[in-house]
């Protein structure tokens, strides 16, 4: 059962993001483990998250390291047992922590027996269960359509001499969702978790689950620019528009199905990851009422704010366009994950400043959504260097060298840093991925000892979000664009009148700023107090400076 308490804990709830493979090692194979993150809650509960959400655990042949699943209903051997699930679940709920898990339900394993019955024949129970097609005339696959990972989408079988849809590795074959068994074999091993007490899911590719049925050709882009950080410029996938391989319409009344199931639990919620060609227009129609008013996901994100621009002019144009379409709808906003370049590197570059990642934080803390953290950035982890010989990431392997996978995000997390694996496990076996020595200074132990280190200022501001309720649900307000400054007012929703309002104030560049407070025509800016909590900002009279990187609150 889900924790006790608001059922819309959600709604501005922290999810901090587990990597299994790389969280902590408890058998020293140097892979982590379900009895290793255990072990390691309490750093997630201190800091201050509200949830975990962890990354495939599954049974799998980890082609894709678990995003290709074997058994949507056990644990794969390398990360425990599904009673080590069970001890898990338990002590994240005594920590007061809820549980999500990741859910892959666009494609499985090639080995999941549902293919492998399907692929047998054209005429057993489970033929229609996968995305089968026949060659063109000519041999050639059925459409021009791709995969993300290098080449075509369709993968030539020789038993049934079709070719089958993978949008991913061939290895990771996709469902069939215009066949209602499998949407209800998908909703009966959602459940089945649900069940067990996990109190959520981050869906995986919540876009993906259905193709167009008639496989027309996606139309040309053309060369695309590179700013996709979900897709590297090199990957022709980038040259296509995505109109008929994902983002159908039929995708919405499976979610309202999903939701329907999730609402049975209360307290339980859902976010979905979704990758599309305009994302936060796709993240505004999965979180507002689908279909006839049913809803679907609670939250969503996309990939905005996952690549390399964060300027102020930039982020000004990212929410003024949120601010168009989700309306109501509820985004999750990601700084970091598993499938991207860390933070610290990705915006500071080879030598980050430490006020640029202060920033980071708050500024994710304070926008109108539920923010995800990804494990390691509460120490300012780098990009890990990972040499071509160490690599273990296909998408990496197949786009070497010009993009070098997604290895350098996913090493081991850096626990003691005079350990020989820096306590990732017990130092006998080679950790799956190699330690980054850049790592060691920014373990956890070093952290914790240091008062200046960048996770007290996450631990600060986490803790004290919980008891803002404009932070938490309230409305967002954009002051106009500027060359250096982000400025919005959240204000507290109806349901919490009488709490303060806040204005967020952030200088994202390398310049010190003073703002005229007198000077602007929001009488409430002029009255309002800065907060201590607000870092490289001064106020004298009207004048408000704020250093390099900057971060300030001002109270109304």
């Amino acid at each position: 059962m889900a924790l006790q308490g608001n059922p819309d804990w959600w709604r501005g709830g922290v999810i901090y993001q587990i990597y299994p493979r790389s969280y902590a090692d408890a058998n020293g194979d140097g892979i982590g483990d379900l009895p290793g993150i255990t072990a390691k809650l309490e750093h997630v509960a201190r800091l201050g998250a509200d949830a975990i959400w962890l990354s495939p655990f599954f049974k799998s042949p980890m082609k894709d390291f678990g995003y290709d699943v074997s058994d949507y209903r056990d644990v794969d051997p390398m990360f425990g047992t599904l009673d080590d699930f069970r001890a898990l679940v338990a002590r994240a709920h005594g920590l007061g922590l809820r549980v999500m898990i990741d859910q892959v339900l666009s494609h499985s394993s090639d080995q999941h027996p549902w293919f492998v019955e399907s692929r047998a024949s054209r005429d057993n129970p489970k033929a229609d269960w996968y995305v089968w097609a026949d060659a063109k005339d000519d041999g050639t696959p059925p459409n021009n359509w791709l995969s993300i990972f290098g080449g075509s989408a369709w993968q030539w079988d020789t038993r049934r001499r079709q070719y089958y849809l993978h949008n991913f590795l061939a290895s990771q074959p996709d469902l069939n969702f215009h066949q209602p068994a499998v949407q209800q074999a998908l909703l009966d091993d959602v459940r089945f978790w649900l069940e067990l007490g996990v109190d959520g899911y981050r869906l995986d590719t919540v876009n993906f689950y259905v193709h167009d049925r008639q496989l027309r050709d996606n139309p040309a882009r053309g060369m695309p620019d590179g700013t996709d950080p979900a897709v590297p410029a090199i990957n022709p996938y980038g040259w296509q528009w995505h109109r008929f391989d994902k983002s159908q319409p039929e995708n919405l009344v499976f979610l309202q199905r999903l939701r329907a199931l999730l609402d049975e639990f209360p307290g339980s919620t859902m976010v979905g990851e979704v990758g599309d060609d305009d994302g936060l227009a796709r993240v505004a129609e999965y979180t507002a009422p689908g279909p006839g008013g049913a809803p679907m996901l609670h939250m969503a994100y996309c990939f905005d704010l996952l690549g390399e621009r964060h300027d102020a002019p930039f982020l000004h144009r990212v929410l003024t366009r949120f601010g168009e379409v989700v309306g109501q709808g509820w985004p999750s906003w990601a700084l970091s994950n598993h499938d991207v370049t860390r933070l610290a590197t990705r915006w500071g570059g080879a030598e980050p400043d430490p006020r640029l990642l202060r920033a980071a934080i708050a500024l994710q803390l304070s926008l109108r959504g539920s923010p995800c953290i990804y494990q390691g950035d509460e120490l300012g982890l780098p990009e890990a260097a990972i040499a071509h010989e160490d690599l273990q990431d296909p998408y990496g392997i197949t786009m070497w060298p010009e993009f070098k996978g997604r290895d350098g995000c996913r090493t081991p997390m850096p626990w003691v840093a005079d350990a020989p694996d820096l306590g990732f496990g017990s130092g006998a076996t080679r950790p799956w991925l190699p330690l980054a020595d850049s790592h060691r200074a920014r373990a956890v132990d070093r952290a914790e000892a240091d008062p200046s280190a960048l996770i007290h200022r996450y631990r600060a501001l986490l803790h004290w979000r919980r008891d803002q309720p404009a932070l938490l649900r309230g409305t967002m307000t954009l002051w106009p664009g500027h060359p250096q400054l982000l400025a919005f007012w959240r204000r507290p929703e109806a349901a919490d009148a009488g709490a303060p309002a806040l204005l967020c104030l952030f200088n994202l560049s390398d310049t010190p700023l003073t703002v005229s407070l007198s000077g602007l025509a929001d009488a409430d800016a002029q009255r309002a107090q800065l907060l201590p909590l607000s870092e490289g900002a001064q106020r004298d009279g009207d004048a408000l400076t704020l250093a390099p990187w900057a971060a300030a609150w001002l109270q109304a």
